[in-house]
């Protein structure tokens, strides 16, 4: 898995970073004219906002995150000017903040069901409870200076070593899922951090807790797009983006249609986990096709790769070259992973015969070296096609592309065939030009 591909990038800084990015900017540069009321008003929105979208979309560690997120705001502005018992506040929460959200992250997405929400919610009641108590417990000094908050509030050095432990773990954490949670969590834990350090600074400080909360508000609609339009198990772009994709296709362009060869034998003889993880090895394999593909899968074992600008002639070395890197890649089969015997009707009498050979099953067994993982072997077949005329209709070449794959079934397989070029009376004949 390539963890720092130029896309995983994008994803990881968009939305969150950019909008965590502009923030600073309007902060900084004075064009933010609003007053405090608004500015709380806009707070307010984000998490309240935030909250009903969560619960809409079924997103429990989004809601969970958005209310550590109250939390640490309302424990920073309950103590007003107290100098002393909001630094303390601000202490504790940096700690808490970064803490609560990799623990969040860390957690299965379950909804809204009581056995996966309490835990949580009373974890976070204590600790509320614990930063009162420790803020009330704190000496008030008679000084009348140190009623007044000055502009930043420093964080100590612990409070900056948890939360660049917490930064880093969301990032490796989100390298690993990929998903748009993850990255929010990282951005809005950003502009948590800001908040806390300019807490002197109401209209500052308050816009950063607007932003941390913007930030994971947007991540479910990320999500919802992402789920709309990627494939969850191959993370390729799905049926629909292909479809999208087809509207904006200009001639000329290429259209390459790869099928898993015997996929079906896969799951009958190994199981759907295994055919899972045949799909993701060579769903692998075409998001990394040169060439200028996109690939898409559109279900089953049947993947699609669009080439705009391209003809066949321009990227059948580039699918050979795919096909080929598909062919070598090595795919071990764990022991467990195996259906040591075959399904079918004679299925139980091999596990009687078993029964009455079992003395001399367990010597056998007794003398076999441990049984190294399996390599298996998964190649795939494609037919590719390319439009002839700009007015043709892209289901004309999809059509092309689907008898060129079976082309490429009927002679052996494992092998790249290259549709006939396609004539405007061939496409009319078709009934779809």
């Amino acid at each position: 898995m390539r963890f720092w591909s130029p896309a995983t990038l994008k994803s990881l800084v968009l939305p969150g970073g950019v909008l965590l990015l502009g923030v600073a900017i309007l902060l900084y540069s004075g064009w933010l004219t609003l007053a405090l009321p608004a500015l709380s008003f806009l707070y307010y929105c984000a998490i309240g906002g935030g909250m009903l979208l969560a619960w809409r979309f079924h997103s429990s560690r989004i809601c969970l995150s958005l209310l550590v997120l109250f939390l640490a705001q309302q424990a920073v502005g309950f103590f007003g000017v107290q100098a002393q018992q909001v630094s303390t506040a601000v202490q504790i929460v940096a700690v808490l903040v970064p803490v609560n959200f990799v623990l969040i992250a860390l957690m299965q997405e379950r909804g809204f069901t009581v056995a996966s929400m309490a835990p949580v919610v009373l974890l976070l009641f204590i600790q509320s409870i614990t930063v009162a108590v420790l803020c009330t417990a704190v000496e008030q000094k008679p000084s009348p200076g140190l009623h007044h908050l000055a502009p930043t509030v420093p964080l100590p050095r612990y409070a900056v070593v948890v939360i660049l432990a917490g930064a880093v773990i969301l990032i490796a954490r989100y390298l690993i899922t990929q998903k748009p949670v993850d990255s929010a969590l990282l951005w809005s834990l950003c502009a948590a951090s800001l908040a806390l350090h300019f807490t002197g600074t109401a209209r500052t400080s308050t816009m950063y807790w607007a932003a941390a909360g913007c930030i994971l508000a947007v991540s479910i609609v990320e999500n919802s797009y992402l789920l709309a339009y990627h494939d969850e198990l191959t993370t390729l772009p799905s049926r629909r983006a292909f479809n999208d994709a087809l509207l904006r296709l200009q001639s000329p362009y290429s259209i390459a249609v790869v099928d898993i060869d015997h996929f079906k034998r896969f799951n009958d003889t190994y199981g759907h986990d295994t055919g899972d993880q045949v799909l993701r090895l060579v769903a692998a394999n075409l998001a990394r096709v040169t060439g200028g593909g996109q690939a898409h899968r559109c279900g089953g074992e049947e993947f699609m790769i669009l080439f705009p600008g391209k003809t066949a002639a321009d990227v059948v070395d580039h699918l050979e070259r795919l096909r080929k890197g598909i062919e070598l890649s090595e795919f071990r089969l764990r022991e467990g992973d195996r259906r040591s015997i075959p399904r079918g009707p004679d299925r139980r009498n091999q596990r009687t015969r078993g029964r009455a050979s079992k003395g001399r099953a367990i010597r056998k067994l007794t003398e076999q070296k441990p049984a190294e993982a399996a390599i298996l072997s998964v190649t795939v077949s494609i037919g590719v096609a390319t439009s002839a005329k700009a007015e043709m209709a892209p289901e004309v070449v999809l059509k092309a592309a689907d008898k060129a794959l079976y082309r490429a079934k009927e002679n052996g397989r494992n092998r790249v065939e290259t549709a006939s070029p396609i004539r405007g009376d061939r496409a009319k004949a078709a009934g779809i030009a």
